[in-house]
């Protein structure tokens, strides 16, 4: 609910603005004021009676009671700690009931819910364990909250709760996103070492920090070393490592891991395809961006407007205009319309040599079932040639 909570201090603040004689007597500790627990009544603003209305009928009275005070809690009425600290003492929750209210709270408002969540692994009665840090460490890798899930961490193991494979997971996860490909590595030689098997959602992370990081070779080393082992990455990973490698114009590794995902029993669809062939022609390499095109059609994808153009641009890059007009025939053969990117393509690239007018002329007679039709052996030959 943004804008219907404020953000609360953990613990009151030291009165650093008393000022108080030194008479050479002890001074009286100030006594920490403790929350007021006040039923909530109509006097409330319409934002919480509408936060209030939302929750869920079902929930136990001491989850309702929480969490309508939480709703309506105020700097003037004590700290966020105090409120749950009083409804312990008042109320006796169980882990069921935190649970209950923290799912309410991931709903409404999700900063909230992770003060809340952090308060609770202090109380008995929540029961934390490895599961529960596991979820918030999650929690603020979705945040991108690197250092409050390095604290929950830290906790975690100073309490003698044991760090295992989905903890570590989610650690290596969380790094990847933020770029931190040194302790991702570290995480991961971490992970290997408490001897449990790696799994793909492991291995996956890890790939994708490296990934991230532009150093595909090294997620490839891990894709191989899983492969061996007969565990399989998921379809996402495989796609951002083919994407890596044809966004560089690495056609080889490209092909490489193409030919991993259908070791994978993972059917390639048209934009594992449309990366294929983009890497070929950022490579150079038009003929293979062609015969890539024409697998996929074997393979009974329909090909895409993108696709079409990825191969008209690499035949482009190599100035192979009859090829292209080859390309553009089968094309028409075979019932498939050229959209608007791969009009595009064609248009800029006819401009460039001044032939838009012959090419029309000529596709125009193809079109029409010309008997002779014949694409020029040669640019030169097809910019000077006269239509019949």
């Amino acid at each position: 609910m943004i804008g219907l909570f404020s953000s609360y201090p953990l613990l009151w603040p030291e009165l650093s603005d008393c000022s108080l004689e030194d008479t050479g007597k002890p001074e009286n500790k100030v006594e920490k004021p403790r929350y007021k627990w006040v039923e909530i009544g109509t006097n409330i603003t319409e934002a919480q009676k509408k936060a209030i209305a939302q929750l869920p009928p079902t929930m136990t009275k001491r989850c309702m009671a929480v969490m309508k005070q939480i709703i309506c809690l105020s700097p003037q009425k004590g700290s966020l700690s105090d409120l749950l600290a009083a409804w312990v003492r008042s109320m006796k929750p169980d882990r069921a009931d935190w649970l209950a209210v923290l799912k309410e709270l991931k709903k409404m408002d999700y900063q909230l819910y992770l003060q809340v969540a952090e308060l609770a692994f202090l109380e008995e009665s929540f029961e934390a364990n490895v599961r529960d840090y596991t979820k918030i460490i999650h929690d603020y890798g979705k945040q991108n909250q690197l250092q409050d899930a390095e604290k929950i961490l830290l906790d975690m193991k100073s309490k003698g709760v044991v760090c295992d494979q989905v903890t570590l997971t989610a650690m290596i996860h969380m790094y990847s996103k933020a770029g931190n490909l040194k302790l991702a590595e570290e995480t991961f030689e971490e992970l290997k070492l408490i001897g449990e098997t790696l799994d793909k959602r492991s291995y996956g992370s890890m790939i994708m920090a490296y990934i991230r990081a532009g150093m595909p070779k090294q997620g490839e080393t891990l894709l191989r070393e899983m492969d061996a082992q007969e565990i399989y990455a998921g379809r996402e990973v495989y796609k951002a490592l083919l994407r890596a490698y044809s966004m560089t114009g690495d056609s080889e590794g490209a092909q490489r891991v193409f030919d991993a995902i259908q070791c994978a029993g993972i059917p390639p669809d048209v934009k594992l395809c449309g990366l294929l062939i983009n890497a070929y022609g950022m490579a150079g390499q038009s003929q293979k961006a062609g015969i890539a095109f024409e697998n996929m059609r074997r393979a009974g994808l329909e090909p895409s407007d993108k696709c079409v153009a990825l191969v008209l641009a690499a035949y482009e890059k190599e100035n192979k205009l009859n090829k292209a007009l080859e390309f553009l025939v089968n094309l028409e053969k075979g019932g498939i319309i050229v959209g608007k990117e791969a009009s595009e393509i064609l248009a800029r690239w006819f401009r460039r040599i001044g032939v838009v007018e012959e090419v029309e002329l000529v596709l125009r007679e193809y079109a029409v079932g010309e008997a002779n039709f014949k694409v020029p052996s040669s640019p030169l030959a097809f910019a000077h040639s006269e239509p019949n």
